[in-house]
């Protein structure tokens, strides 16, 4: 019987590398998106990232396919993963035995997260769920951590989510950060923010964990926008992140060069905007960044390039 081997708790993680750098990516559902996924990790694993990502459907619609690409890379790759988990339509029970498969195969941490409702579903009841809110989450992971189920007898790391333009959920700012204070006290390791376009938002929300006693490492969201298609889509689906006017000024101005340059040149916008973003970041000792990849790999690679950095290992010590 083979005996799988834990990788990395995150607090070693963030013990070996002074600047974190990971990315996401999200379950294929073909057999084609799983090849072309393959092919885009292959080039992202020699930037050596401190680990990577897997996200979860709305509603866990993607439960098995997270699992699935989750146990792959750890048994194929050099990769560490982490597995997204979500509250929406789940039992105890369901989260238990989702907790006790990730242990068995040694997988070293979670991101949990509130979740998205099912999509389809009208008026989703979230008060059926086992869970209400992420700390909740937190706090059944960490009581899973005391029955020392997990091959490393600290139980997984715990990561959550932190919204630098603030949460819709929660229009009052102060509102908002008694929640995610609630998040770390329950026990999360560190947060992974959503994707922001203007780093002001982020070192304000920095500043506002500091006056909050939240001490945890804190880890800057950055997707690069390679087309507007996408940049729309990703806007609505990241709880209407903020495009800054400087920003939508240099894209529309890619966009309205010649039809055969347009596509090209709204992709350097994005990638150059998002290169100075982590210049930024990193210039002010930022503690990690989450690529957000889409599943691609040219544009993450193209800003390691133009950071000067051969991988990620140059940015551990």
């Amino acid at each position: 019987m083979l005996v799988a081997v834990s990788r990395m708790h995150i607090n070693d993680i963030f013990a070996r590398d002074r600047t974190t750098v990971s990315f996401e990516f999200f379950p294929p559902k073909t057999a084609a998106d799983s090849d072309a996924l393959y092919a885009n990790i292959a080039h992202l694993e020699t930037l050596r990232p401190s680990f990577v990502s897997v996200t979860y459907g709305a509603g866990g619609s993607t439960r098995q396919l997270t699992h699935d690409l989750v146990v792959r890379l750890k048994q194929t790759t050099t990769l560490d993963p982490i597995p997204h988990l979500t509250c929406v339509c789940h039992t105890e029970a369901e989260v238990d035995d989702i907790l006790a498969k990730y242990a068995a195969a040694g997988i070293s941490n979670i991101l949990a997260l509130g979740g998205d409702p099912p999509r389809g579903i009208e008026n989703y009841a979230r008060e059926n769920d086992a869970f209400q809110h992420a700390a909740e989450l937190v706090t059944f992971t960490r009581r899973f951590n005391a029955r020392g189920i997990h091959p490393d007898p600290r139980g997984f790391g715990i990561g959550v989510a932190g919204f630098p333009e603030g949460h819709p959920a929660t229009p009052n700012r102060l509102d908002e950060m008694d929640h995610l204070k609630a998040k770390v006290d329950a026990g999360a390791d560190y947060i992974c923010t959503q994707l922001f376009f203007d780093n002001h938002d982020f070192y304000d929300f920095r500043e506002r964990c500091e006056l909050a006693g939240i001490t945890v490492p804190i880890l800057a969201g950055i997707m690069p926008i390679t087309t507007l298609s996408g940049m729309k889509r990703m806007a609505s689906l990241a709880l209407g992140a903020r495009i800054p006017a400087k920003l939508l000024r240099a894209l529309n101005r890619a966009a309205g060069t010649s039809k055969e340059e347009a596509a090209e040149a709204v992709r350097r916008v994005g990638i150059h905007w998002a290169t100075e973003q982590c210049r930024d970041l990193l210039d002010h000792q930022v503690r990690g960044i989450h690529f957000y990849t889409l599943n691609k790999s040219d544009a993450t690679r193209q800003i390691y390039q133009s950071l000067g950095l051969r991988d990620s290992t140059d940015l551990r010590s």
